[in-house]
């Protein structure tokens, strides 16, 4: 079996070496070469043409932030960012990142281990299957055209991974302030779940948060659920419904999980929720959302087309749990559509 190419680019000399120690462990990888800074990276793509390449924002001579809008529209490449907690990785994921993962502290042995033997390969295999293609500006659907919004819809829980930072930001970007309370899960490394849904806050009409247990679902109001070691859920108060964030094991290898969002919203909400899954590897979420359907919520399925991982829509769709597949860019009009529907 073909081994996936690796190009590391870190101007570290000793995490660099670090790097492709613990890669090259993988029988399923191959460091094929190394990089300190931008242009010597450049020569390296053009000599070895890797399968994926590993990134540090911060290098010498040029920004790997810079690096990346440089390169993308010229070489498309899967490219995993590591990078220390810093908003930046979601710069990063605009300009054509496939993912990133935060940087261990060398001097913490298990978590280094942890990262080299389990966290990076990972994502760098993930990455290696991922359709990168020239950035495309996305066009907005136009909420501010929509129908009232029906009254029966009480909340809409999205679920991703993989390419998911991009895909969420696109399909809220159209939301108008009466859209109903939105649930999200999108697997992501603990620290960073904050500076995105500030991030995204600032660019949406709608209000964005990082949940915090007991938090209410409001219409207008996104929550995303924080990176770390708490499942979130939802649980009926009344006529209302409220956020329980709670310590558990990982479910289908994540915390949180978006099967146990989406199979909290089916018990609770049942057909007055829509239950949206996007792209990312795995099948997380695929039998939540099946049995959101069955329950009666209207179920949407990023399409193969537009996924950077065609994973989680896949195993779903294969489970009969999509009712309706869409293409990114229609996921907006979509929803409003079934809120419209009479």
């Amino acid at each position: 079996m073909r081994k996936i190419r690796v190009l590391v680019v870190e101007d570290s000399l000793v995490f660099r070496n670090l790097l492709v120690q613990g890669l090259n462990q993988d029988s399923a990888l191959e460091v094929v070469a190394t990089a300190s800074d931008p242009f010597e990276a450049r020569d390296k793509i053009i000599e070895y043409r890797p399968d994926v390449m590993t990134l540090d924002i911060e290098l010498p001579r040029m920004s790997g932030l810079e690096f990346l809008r440089k390169l993308m529209p010229q070489y498309p490449l899967p490219v995993v960012i590591i990078s220390a907690l810093s908003e930046k990785v979601f710069d990063a994921m605009k300009a054509g990142a496939v993912d990133f993962v935060a940087k261990p502290q060398v001097t913490e042995r298990e978590q280094l281990r942890n990262f080299l033997c389990s966290e990076l390969p990972v994502k760098i295999k993930v990455a290696s299957t991922a359709h990168v293609s020239r950035y495309k500006k996305p066009v907005a659907f136009a909420a501010d055209q929509h129908l009232s919004v029906r009254s029966d819809i009480d909340i809409i829980a999205i679920g991703a991974s993989t390419g998911g930072t991009e895909a969420i930001a696109e399909v809220i970007r159209d939301f108008s302030t009466d859209i109903p309370g939105t649930v999200i899960v999108q697997h992501m490394p603990p620290g960073f779940t904050e500076m995105y849904a500030n991030r995204l806050d600032s660019q949406s009409r709608v209000k964005v948060k990082e949940a915090k247990n007991g938090d209410m679902v409001a219409p207008g109001q996104v929550l995303i659920a924080p990176g770390g070691s708490e499942h979130m859920s939802i649980v009926k108060v009344g006529d209302n419904y409220k956020v329980v964030l709670k310590k558990g094991e990982k479910v289908n290898g994540h915390c949180p999980s978006v099967d146990v969002l989406f199979n909290s919203v089916a018990d609770v909400a049942g057909a007055h929720a829509i239950g949206i899954i996007l792209t990312g590897m795995g099948g997380d979420g695929a039998k939540g959302l099946l049995k959101m359907q069955k329950n009666g919520a209207r179920t949407i399925g990023q399409d193969e087309a537009s996924c950077i991982v065609y994973g989680m829509p896949k195993v779903a769709y294969d489970l009969g749990a999509v009712m309706y597949q869409e293409k990114l860019s229609d996921i907006a009009k979509k929803i409003y559509t079934l809120l419209n529907q009479r």
